[in-house]
């Protein structure tokens, strides 16, 4: 399990790395349960760089608060990288100037071959451009893999802002 303080100091550089652009963070969440947001919004201050997110747990969710289609659910399924690109779409048209979206099987059931416990899709997306997707797997506990996807989409959005 990742430190708190780990996790903090990525938001403060993220934090810094969005108010030197002029941007705002949007997140659109399904196995974090809304994780990044919580600890974008621990930073006093956020809302200078924090526009918020939208809590899509639900295939139903994904497709009223996102616009996710059912088409892609039912083809790909929630966690792919069809419906992570169609999540950071639908974060923008929320609000902000960049989206991070994830989706995954978080554990400690529910995983298949195909998809086991710890894959989770995360992808990354500035306004007016297409989105950066990636499959990463985790390994450990539920909290493990929830807070090892908070910090990979975090440190790949410094890089990708860079």
């Amino acid at each position: 399990m990742l430190d708190d303080k780990i996790l903090n100091d990525l938001v403060a550089d993220v934090a810094e790395c969005l108010m030197e652009k002029g941007v705002m963070l949007v997140t659109a969440e399904s196995c974090t349960g809304g994780l990044i947001g919580a600890y974008c919004t621990e930073m006093a201050g956020s809302s200078a760089w924090f526009y918020g997110g939208i809590i899509s747990y639900a295939n139903e969710a994904k497709m009223s608060g996102l616009g996710v289609s059912a088409t892609t659910l039912e083809q790909e399924g929630a966690v792919s990288e069809a419906t992570i690109r169609e999540m950071c779409a639908g974060a923008l048209q929320f609000g902000g100037d960049v989206a991070i979206a994830v989706s995954g099987v978080a554990g400690p059931s529910g995983g298949t071959a195909e998809k086991p416990v710890g894959c989770v899709w995360i992808g990354w997306q500035l306004a007016g451009r297409d989105a950066k997707v990636e499959r990463c797997q985790f390994t450990g506990t539920r909290s493990d893999i929830r807070q090892a996807t908070v910090a990979h989409a975090l440190t790949q959005l410094l890089t990708l802002m860079k």
